[in-house]
Protein backbone atom coordinates (compact mmCIF):
# COMPACT_ATOMS: atom_id res chain seq x y z
CA UNK A 1 0.00 0.00 0.00
CA UNK A 2 2.82 2.38 0.87
CA UNK A 3 4.52 1.59 -2.46
CA UNK A 4 1.30 2.40 -4.42
CA UNK A 5 0.99 5.80 -2.70
CA UNK A 6 4.63 6.64 -3.51
CA UNK A 7 4.07 5.74 -7.14
CA UNK A 8 0.97 7.96 -7.36
CA UNK A 9 2.87 10.80 -5.72
CA UNK A 10 5.69 10.58 -8.28
CA UNK A 11 3.25 10.41 -11.18
CA UNK A 12 1.56 13.56 -9.87
CA UNK A 13 4.80 15.46 -9.60
CA UNK A 14 5.79 14.41 -13.13
CA UNK A 15 2.43 15.48 -14.50
CA UNK A 16 2.60 18.92 -12.88
CA UNK A 17 6.21 19.34 -14.10
CA UNK A 18 5.21 18.61 -17.71
CA UNK A 19 2.24 20.93 -17.44
CA UNK A 20 4.33 23.79 -16.00
CA UNK A 21 6.99 23.28 -18.64
CA UNK A 22 4.37 23.49 -21.35
CA UNK A 23 2.82 26.61 -19.83
CA UNK A 24 6.22 28.33 -19.42
CA UNK A 25 7.51 27.31 -22.83
CA UNK A 26 4.42 28.16 -24.81
CA UNK A 27 4.98 31.97 -24.75
CA UNK A 28 8.52 31.46 -26.14
CA UNK A 29 7.22 29.15 -28.83
CA UNK A 30 4.47 31.59 -29.63
CA UNK A 31 7.01 34.44 -29.82
CA UNK A 32 9.20 32.43 -32.17
CA UNK A 33 6.18 31.65 -34.32
CA UNK A 34 5.24 35.32 -34.41
CA UNK A 35 8.84 36.21 -35.37
CA UNK A 36 8.74 33.73 -38.24
CA UNK A 37 5.45 35.17 -39.31
CA UNK A 38 7.06 38.58 -39.77
CA UNK A 39 8.80 37.35 -42.94
CA UNK A 40 6.77 37.52 -46.11
CA UNK A 41 5.44 34.34 -47.57
CA UNK A 42 7.52 34.91 -50.69
CA UNK A 43 10.23 37.31 -51.84
CA UNK A 44 13.51 37.24 -53.77
CA UNK A 45 16.50 39.48 -54.51
CA UNK A 46 19.49 39.17 -56.85
CA UNK A 47 22.36 41.61 -56.49
CA UNK A 48 26.01 41.89 -57.54
CA UNK A 49 28.97 42.79 -55.36
CA UNK A 50 29.18 46.24 -57.00
CA UNK A 51 26.77 48.17 -59.16
CA UNK A 52 29.35 50.50 -60.75
CA UNK A 53 33.05 49.89 -61.44
CA UNK A 54 36.03 51.24 -63.43
CA UNK A 55 38.22 48.96 -65.54
CA UNK A 56 41.09 49.49 -67.95
CA UNK A 57 40.80 48.74 -71.67
CA UNK A 58 40.91 44.99 -72.24
CA UNK A 59 40.22 44.13 -68.60
CA UNK A 60 37.55 41.50 -67.81
CA UNK A 61 34.91 41.82 -65.10
CA UNK A 62 34.21 39.18 -62.47
CA UNK A 63 32.14 39.68 -59.33
CA UNK A 64 29.80 37.78 -57.00
CA UNK A 65 26.09 37.57 -57.82
CA UNK A 66 23.99 36.70 -54.75
CA UNK A 67 20.49 35.22 -55.15
CA UNK A 68 18.54 35.69 -51.91
CA UNK A 69 15.25 34.02 -50.89
CA UNK A 70 13.64 36.43 -48.42
CA UNK A 71 10.39 34.46 -47.96
CA UNK A 72 9.20 31.35 -46.16
CA UNK A 73 8.75 29.34 -49.33
CA UNK A 74 11.43 27.48 -51.27
CA UNK A 75 11.90 29.06 -54.69
CA UNK A 76 13.39 28.08 -58.03
CA UNK A 77 14.81 31.37 -59.33
CA UNK A 78 15.50 31.94 -63.01
CA UNK A 79 18.28 34.33 -64.04
CA UNK A 80 18.65 36.23 -67.29
CA UNK A 81 21.10 38.79 -68.68
CA UNK A 82 18.51 41.04 -70.25
CA UNK A 83 21.01 43.72 -71.24
CA UNK A 84 24.52 43.10 -72.57
CA UNK A 85 26.18 46.00 -74.42
CA UNK A 86 27.76 45.53 -77.82
CA UNK A 87 31.41 44.42 -77.67
CA UNK A 88 30.96 42.28 -74.55
CA UNK A 89 30.35 38.61 -73.81
CA UNK A 90 28.64 38.13 -70.43
CA UNK A 91 27.47 35.11 -68.43
CA UNK A 92 26.25 33.99 -65.02
CA UNK A 93 28.34 31.10 -63.75
CA UNK A 94 28.45 28.63 -60.93
CA UNK A 95 31.53 26.70 -59.82
CA UNK A 96 31.34 24.49 -62.92
CA UNK A 97 28.54 25.55 -65.27
CA UNK A 98 26.91 28.56 -66.82
CA UNK A 99 23.69 29.10 -64.83
CA UNK A 100 20.23 30.33 -65.84
CA UNK A 101 18.23 28.90 -62.94
CA UNK A 102 19.04 28.12 -59.32
CA UNK A 103 17.00 26.60 -56.43
CA UNK A 104 17.12 28.64 -53.21
CA UNK A 105 15.64 27.29 -49.94
CA UNK A 106 13.50 29.58 -47.78
CA UNK A 107 15.59 32.14 -45.89
CA UNK A 108 18.81 31.11 -47.68
CA UNK A 109 20.94 32.47 -50.52
CA UNK A 110 23.15 31.17 -53.30
CA UNK A 111 26.31 32.94 -54.52
CA UNK A 112 27.10 32.78 -58.26
CA UNK A 113 29.51 34.76 -60.46
CA UNK A 114 28.77 37.51 -62.95
CA UNK A 115 31.48 37.67 -65.62
CA UNK A 116 31.94 39.88 -68.67
CA UNK A 117 34.70 39.67 -71.29
CA UNK A 118 35.39 42.65 -73.60
CA UNK A 119 36.11 42.22 -77.30
CA UNK A 120 39.46 43.38 -78.66
CA UNK A 121 39.45 47.00 -79.70
CA UNK A 122 36.70 48.01 -77.27
CA UNK A 123 36.83 51.78 -76.81
CA UNK A 124 36.60 53.69 -73.53
CA UNK A 125 33.09 54.52 -72.37
CA UNK A 126 30.25 53.50 -70.03
CA UNK A 127 28.68 50.07 -70.65
CA UNK A 128 25.45 49.03 -68.89
CA UNK A 129 24.47 45.46 -67.99
CA UNK A 130 21.23 44.19 -66.46
CA UNK A 131 20.46 40.96 -64.60
CA UNK A 132 16.79 39.93 -64.18
CA UNK A 133 15.69 37.37 -61.58
CA UNK A 134 12.20 35.80 -61.34
CA UNK A 135 10.39 33.02 -59.49
CA UNK A 136 9.28 30.01 -61.40
CA UNK A 137 5.71 31.28 -61.67
CA UNK A 138 6.87 34.77 -62.58
CA UNK A 139 4.99 36.47 -59.72
CA UNK A 140 8.14 37.82 -58.04
CA UNK A 141 10.98 39.54 -59.93
CA UNK A 142 14.12 41.51 -59.17
CA UNK A 143 16.43 43.62 -61.38
CA UNK A 144 20.11 44.46 -60.85
CA UNK A 145 21.89 46.99 -63.08
CA UNK A 146 25.68 47.15 -63.46
CA UNK A 147 27.56 50.10 -64.98
CA UNK A 148 31.09 49.33 -66.22
CA UNK A 149 33.24 52.36 -67.10
CA UNK A 150 36.13 51.48 -69.40
CA UNK A 151 39.06 53.93 -69.44
CA UNK A 152 42.57 54.12 -70.80
CA UNK A 153 45.24 52.12 -69.01
CA UNK A 154 46.91 54.02 -66.23
CA UNK A 155 50.42 55.33 -66.97
CA UNK A 156 53.23 53.17 -65.67
CA UNK A 157 53.74 55.51 -62.75
CA UNK A 158 50.11 55.07 -61.70
CA UNK A 159 50.21 51.28 -61.69
CA UNK A 160 52.37 51.48 -58.57
CA UNK A 161 51.34 54.11 -56.03
CA UNK A 162 53.56 54.67 -52.99
CA UNK A 163 52.38 56.91 -50.17
CA UNK A 164 53.43 57.75 -46.63
CA UNK A 165 51.74 59.71 -43.88
CA UNK A 166 55.01 61.04 -42.43
CA UNK A 167 57.57 61.88 -45.16
CA UNK A 168 59.69 64.04 -42.80
CA UNK A 169 61.20 62.79 -39.54
CA UNK A 170 63.35 64.82 -37.14
CA UNK A 171 65.98 63.77 -34.59
CA UNK A 172 69.70 63.78 -33.84
CA UNK A 173 72.45 61.95 -35.70
CA UNK A 174 72.52 59.14 -33.12
CA UNK A 175 68.87 58.24 -33.77
CA UNK A 176 67.36 55.68 -36.14
CA UNK A 177 64.50 56.89 -38.31
CA UNK A 178 61.69 54.53 -39.38
CA UNK A 179 59.30 55.53 -42.15
CA UNK A 180 56.20 53.52 -43.12
CA UNK A 181 55.32 53.29 -46.81
CA UNK A 182 52.06 52.01 -48.30
CA UNK A 183 52.60 50.29 -51.66
CA UNK A 184 49.42 49.98 -53.78
CA UNK A 185 49.27 47.57 -56.74
CA UNK A 186 46.78 49.19 -59.15
CA UNK A 187 46.84 46.27 -61.57
CA UNK A 188 44.73 43.13 -61.42
CA UNK A 189 47.68 40.75 -61.18
CA UNK A 190 50.04 39.99 -58.30
CA UNK A 191 53.35 41.83 -58.47
CA UNK A 192 56.81 41.26 -56.99
CA UNK A 193 58.40 44.65 -56.33
CA UNK A 194 62.10 45.26 -55.76
CA UNK A 195 63.10 47.75 -53.07
CA UNK A 196 66.03 50.15 -53.34
CA UNK A 197 67.08 53.50 -51.89
CA UNK A 198 69.36 56.44 -52.65
CA UNK A 199 70.79 57.98 -49.47
CA UNK A 200 73.72 60.21 -48.44
CA UNK A 201 77.16 58.61 -48.37
CA UNK A 202 77.78 56.21 -45.45
CA UNK A 203 74.10 56.27 -44.48
CA UNK A 204 72.38 52.90 -44.03
CA UNK A 205 68.89 52.11 -45.34
CA UNK A 206 67.08 48.83 -44.58
CA UNK A 207 63.61 47.59 -45.57
CA UNK A 208 61.56 45.57 -43.09
CA UNK A 209 58.02 44.23 -42.74
CA UNK A 210 56.08 46.38 -40.23
CA UNK A 211 56.71 45.38 -36.60
CA UNK A 212 59.36 42.81 -37.59
CA UNK A 213 63.15 42.88 -37.36
CA UNK A 214 64.04 40.87 -40.45
CA UNK A 215 65.34 42.71 -43.51
CA UNK A 216 63.82 42.32 -46.97
CA UNK A 217 64.78 43.38 -50.50
CA UNK A 218 61.47 42.75 -52.30
CA UNK A 219 57.75 42.92 -51.61
CA UNK A 220 54.88 40.88 -53.06
CA UNK A 221 51.53 42.67 -53.41
CA UNK A 222 48.33 41.06 -54.69
CA UNK A 223 46.47 42.63 -57.56
CA UNK A 224 44.27 45.53 -56.54
CA UNK A 225 45.61 45.51 -53.00
CA UNK A 226 48.22 47.36 -50.98
CA UNK A 227 50.85 46.45 -48.43
CA UNK A 228 53.01 48.34 -45.95
CA UNK A 229 56.79 48.28 -45.69
CA UNK A 230 59.03 49.94 -43.07
CA UNK A 231 62.11 51.91 -44.15
CA UNK A 232 64.78 52.17 -41.43
CA UNK A 233 67.34 54.94 -41.98
CA UNK A 234 70.54 55.17 -39.92
CA UNK A 235 72.61 58.36 -40.41
CA UNK A 236 76.37 58.22 -40.72
CA UNK A 237 78.26 58.89 -37.52
CA UNK A 238 79.01 62.55 -36.88
CA UNK A 239 76.60 63.71 -39.59
CA UNK A 240 76.18 67.46 -39.20
CA UNK A 241 72.83 69.10 -38.60
CA UNK A 242 70.71 69.66 -41.70
CA UNK A 243 68.05 68.16 -43.98
CA UNK A 244 68.97 64.97 -45.85
CA UNK A 245 66.86 63.48 -48.67
CA UNK A 246 66.38 59.70 -48.97
CA UNK A 247 64.75 58.49 -52.21
CA UNK A 248 63.05 55.07 -52.13
CA UNK A 249 62.62 53.28 -55.47
CA UNK A 250 60.00 50.54 -55.84
CA UNK A 251 59.50 48.73 -59.13
CA UNK A 252 58.62 45.64 -61.11
CA UNK A 253 60.29 45.40 -64.51
CA UNK A 254 59.92 48.72 -66.33
CA UNK A 255 57.22 49.92 -63.98
CA UNK A 256 58.68 52.04 -61.22
CA UNK A 257 57.57 54.48 -58.57
CA UNK A 258 59.57 56.55 -56.12
CA UNK A 259 58.93 58.49 -52.96
CA UNK A 260 61.13 61.17 -51.44
CA UNK A 261 61.69 61.09 -47.69
CA UNK A 262 63.53 63.66 -45.59
CA UNK A 263 65.56 63.23 -42.42
CA UNK A 264 66.08 66.43 -40.46
CA UNK A 265 69.05 66.20 -38.10
CA UNK A 266 68.77 68.65 -35.24
CA UNK A 267 72.40 68.00 -34.30
CA UNK A 268 74.17 66.75 -31.19
CA UNK A 269 76.23 68.85 -28.78
CA UNK A 270 79.43 67.24 -27.48
CA UNK A 271 82.87 68.56 -26.56
CA UNK A 272 86.26 66.99 -25.98
CA UNK A 273 89.39 68.54 -24.51
CA UNK A 274 92.90 67.56 -23.50
CA UNK A 275 96.55 68.00 -24.45
CA UNK A 276 98.09 67.01 -27.76
CA UNK A 277 100.54 64.64 -26.05
CA UNK A 278 97.99 63.29 -23.61
CA UNK A 279 100.24 64.37 -20.72
CA UNK A 280 98.24 66.01 -17.94
CA UNK A 281 101.01 67.40 -15.74
CA UNK A 282 103.00 70.61 -15.47
CA UNK A 283 106.07 71.76 -13.58
CA UNK A 284 105.96 75.25 -12.04
CA UNK A 285 107.66 77.47 -9.48
CA UNK A 286 106.12 79.44 -6.68
CA UNK A 287 104.97 82.84 -7.87
CA UNK A 288 106.13 82.14 -11.45
CA UNK A 289 103.77 81.64 -14.43
CA UNK A 290 103.90 78.40 -16.42
CA UNK A 291 102.15 77.82 -19.75
CA UNK A 292 100.54 74.80 -21.34
CA UNK A 293 98.30 74.25 -24.39
CA UNK A 294 94.87 72.63 -24.35
CA UNK A 295 92.83 71.61 -27.37
CA UNK A 296 89.03 71.87 -27.50
CA UNK A 297 87.21 69.80 -30.13
CA UNK A 298 83.57 69.75 -31.19
CA UNK A 299 82.67 66.06 -31.34
CA UNK A 300 78.95 66.75 -31.91
CA UNK A 301 77.10 67.29 -35.16
CA UNK A 302 75.93 70.87 -34.59
CA UNK A 303 77.85 74.14 -34.35
CA UNK A 304 78.60 74.78 -30.68
CA UNK A 305 78.58 78.45 -29.73
CA UNK A 306 79.63 80.60 -26.76
CA UNK A 307 81.95 78.03 -25.21
CA UNK A 308 83.21 79.24 -21.84
CA UNK A 309 86.41 78.23 -20.02
CA UNK A 310 86.57 77.98 -16.23
CA UNK A 311 89.16 76.80 -13.70
CA UNK A 312 89.14 75.26 -10.23
CA UNK A 313 92.47 76.05 -8.50
CA UNK A 314 94.10 76.26 -5.06
CA UNK A 315 93.69 79.48 -3.08
CA UNK A 316 95.69 82.51 -4.26
CA UNK A 317 96.64 80.75 -7.50
CA UNK A 318 96.07 82.44 -10.84
CA UNK A 319 94.84 80.79 -14.06
CA UNK A 320 94.43 82.64 -17.38
CA UNK A 321 93.02 81.43 -20.73
CA UNK A 322 93.89 82.82 -24.11
CA UNK A 323 91.40 83.22 -25.71
CA UNK A 324 89.04 83.50 -22.75
CA UNK A 325 86.02 82.29 -24.77
CA UNK A 326 85.32 80.38 -28.00
CA UNK A 327 82.63 82.13 -30.03
CA UNK A 328 81.77 79.16 -32.27
CA UNK A 329 83.14 75.72 -33.00
CA UNK A 330 81.98 73.79 -36.07
CA UNK A 331 81.55 69.98 -36.00
CA UNK A 332 84.98 68.26 -35.89
CA UNK A 333 86.72 71.64 -35.57
CA UNK A 334 89.61 71.95 -33.08
CA UNK A 335 90.87 75.08 -31.36
CA UNK A 336 93.91 75.51 -29.14
CA UNK A 337 93.75 77.34 -25.82
CA UNK A 338 96.86 78.69 -24.10
CA UNK A 339 96.61 78.24 -20.34
CA UNK A 340 98.87 80.16 -17.97
CA UNK A 341 99.08 78.92 -14.38
CA UNK A 342 100.78 80.94 -11.64
CA UNK A 343 101.13 79.22 -8.22
CA UNK A 344 100.81 81.38 -5.11
CA UNK A 345 104.05 82.93 -3.87
CA UNK A 346 103.51 81.20 -0.53
CA UNK A 347 102.83 77.78 -2.08
CA UNK A 348 104.80 74.94 -0.56
CA UNK A 349 106.76 72.51 -2.64
CA UNK A 350 104.60 69.60 -3.76
CA UNK A 351 101.90 68.42 -6.21
CA UNK A 352 98.65 70.31 -6.69
CA UNK A 353 95.49 69.65 -8.72
CA UNK A 354 94.06 72.22 -11.13
CA UNK A 355 90.84 71.44 -13.06
CA UNK A 356 89.43 73.07 -16.19
CA UNK A 357 85.76 73.05 -17.26
CA UNK A 358 84.85 73.67 -20.90
CA UNK A 359 81.11 74.43 -21.15
CA UNK A 360 79.12 74.78 -24.39
CA UNK A 361 75.53 74.77 -25.58
CA UNK A 362 72.78 72.43 -24.34
CA UNK A 363 74.72 71.09 -21.35
CA UNK A 364 77.68 70.02 -23.46
CA UNK A 365 80.80 70.12 -21.32
CA UNK A 366 84.18 68.53 -20.76
CA UNK A 367 86.40 68.55 -17.67
CA UNK A 368 90.20 68.23 -17.63
CA UNK A 369 92.28 67.82 -14.48
CA UNK A 370 96.07 68.30 -14.43
CA UNK A 371 98.76 67.82 -11.82
CA UNK A 372 100.98 70.84 -11.12
CA UNK A 373 104.31 70.08 -9.45
CA UNK A 374 105.48 73.18 -7.54
CA UNK A 375 109.19 73.82 -6.92
CA UNK A 376 111.06 76.66 -5.33
CA UNK A 377 113.14 79.06 -7.42
CA UNK A 378 116.83 78.15 -8.02
CA UNK A 379 117.85 81.64 -6.82
CA UNK A 380 116.54 80.82 -3.38
CA UNK A 381 118.58 77.66 -3.52
CA UNK A 382 121.79 79.56 -4.12
CA UNK A 383 120.92 82.05 -1.43
CA UNK A 384 120.42 79.16 0.96
CA UNK A 385 123.79 77.71 -0.01
CA UNK A 386 125.54 81.04 0.54
CA UNK A 387 123.86 81.41 3.93
CA UNK A 388 125.02 77.95 4.95
CA UNK A 389 128.56 78.67 3.75
CA UNK A 390 128.51 81.99 5.63
CA UNK A 391 127.41 80.25 8.82
CA UNK A 392 130.16 77.64 8.41
CA UNK A 393 132.78 80.31 7.76
CA UNK A 394 131.64 82.29 10.80
CA UNK A 395 131.82 79.25 13.04
CA UNK A 396 135.30 78.41 11.71
CA UNK A 397 136.55 81.93 12.43
CA UNK A 398 135.09 81.78 15.90
CA UNK A 399 136.92 78.52 16.65
CA UNK A 400 140.23 79.98 15.39
CA UNK A 401 139.86 83.10 17.53
CA UNK A 402 139.03 81.13 20.61
CA UNK A 403 142.01 78.83 20.00
CA UNK A 404 144.47 81.69 20.02
CA UNK A 405 143.28 82.72 23.45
Amino acid sequence: MHRVRSTRFLVGILTWTILLGFLCGSPLIAAQDREKDLRPERGIAAYTEFSGIFVAIGEAVRMDLTVDNKGRTDENVSLKLSQVPKGWKAAIKGPTYTVNEVPVPAGKNRVLTFSAEPDKGLKPGVYNFQVDAATEDGKFTYTQKIAVTVREKAPLSEEIVVTTSYPILRGDSESKFEFTLDVANKTETDKQYTLAAQAPEKWEVNFKPPYENKQISSLRVKGGQNQSVAVEVTPAKNSVAGTYPVVVLIGAGEKRAEVKLNVVLAGTYKLDAGTASGLLSLESYTGKPSTMTLFVKNTGSAVNRNISLNSFKPENWKVEFKPEKIEALAPAEVKQIEVTITPAAQALVGDYSVAFSIDGERNSSKSVEIRVGVKTSSAWGWIGIFLILGVIAGLAGLFVWLGRR
